[in-house]
């Protein structure tokens, strides 16, 4: 009995009962995780193509041509470039209302996806860095740190992700499947002794999932070298490079795009507050926000002006 039977019959189950019969398109990047789903996409679906986003020069779209190649897939490039990479980022705020410069970076490959893909139903590789442990940031921390970190992705990618891109999905009229995080899947690896999931170091990552792709008949796609979405598409060099052209910092960029696609002022150097925030602390106070009829600029103004007043913070004790 194969070692990994039970996880790799959910995965292959989910992408299975998510494309049978019909016709599907896959966010690709040429790495592992979106391999083995259009791989296995190909056993059941009536169509699969394979959409990859980047640069004419980027490395995931190499990655992405040679890989479909090899599986006998079609492939689509999703092309970004310096003179396409502003509208491209109004489009996405647009369509997603997100204004996360680190979200719209690593998010941006899938919004070209949606949009350029003539399938329905697309599939989406999010999920696997969280449940089989393929976190680099931590590797080399202690075991509840490590814990810590990978907790921090699930919670990230389910309150701040996932809402983002079903956004995304929704404005074209897509429905995106993620099966990584299938139900099914999930409790098949929460299953398995968390030892076995815990990488020893980098190159060790996500060694399960490496495991099981050997198993399901794809050993092909076990070894795939894979660069994080935004530098392997090349999406955050475009960006900073349009910020710069501008005179602005990446995350006062943009705001500014954000502004103009919802109509705000934005002439004023003194409109912008540059902060960081968890995102997952964002996304709760948005939803009380959100309930409340405010968009976080009224609240900021609304709490300046209260210091203002008061000139003094005593209020927040």
């Amino acid at each position: 009995m194969a070692e990994y039977e039970a996880v790799g019959g959910a995965l292959e189950e989910a992408v299975r009962r998510a494309c049978e019969g019909k016709r599907c398109g896959v966010a690709f990047s040429g790495g592992m995780d979106s391999g083995l789903i259009a791989a296995l996409a190909g056993k059941y679906a009536r169509s699969v193509t394979c959409y990859t986003c980047g640069s004419d020069d980027a490395f995931d779209v190499a990655a992405g041509r040679e890989l479909a190649d090899k599986l006998g897939l079609p492939w689509h490039h999703c092309r970004i470039s310096q003179e396409n990479i502003t509208d491209t980022v109004r489009q996405m705020i647009t369509a997603s209302g997100c204004s996360d410069p680190f979200t719209i970076s690593y998010d941006l490959q899938l919004f070209t996806v949606l949009r350029d893909a003539k399938e329905e139903i697309i599939f989406s590789g999010q999920g696997s860095d969280e449940y089989f442990n393929g976190c680099a940031n931590a590797v080399n921390d202690s075991d509840e740190e490590y814990e810590r970190v990978r907790q921090w992705g699930i919670d990230r990618m389910n309150k701040v992700s996932n809402p983002c891109e079903r956004r995304m999905a929704a404005y074209f009229g897509k429905v995106l499947e993620y099966p990584y995080q299938d139900s099914t899947v999930v409790s098949e690896v929460e299953k398995l002794n968390p030892a076995l999931l815990r990488p020893k170091e980098l190159e060790n990552r996500k060694k399960v999932l490496k495991d099981i792709c050997v198993e399901l008949g794809f050993p092909i796609l076990a070894h795939r070298v894979k660069k994080a979405s935004q530098y392997g598409s090349k999406t955050t060099d475009l960006i900073r490079k349009a910020a710069k052209a501008e005179g602005l910092p990446y995350n006062k960029f943009i705001a500014v795009q954000y502004c103009m696609r919802k109509g705000m002022n934005h002439t004023h150097e003194n409109e912008f507050i540059d902060v960081r925030v968890d995102p997952m602390l964002k996304y709760d106070a948005e939803q009380v926000m959100e309930k409340e009829g405010k968009v976080p600029q009224e609240v900021i103004e609304m709490f300046y002006s209260k210091i203002a007043r008061e000139g003094n913070l005593d209020f927040l004790e």
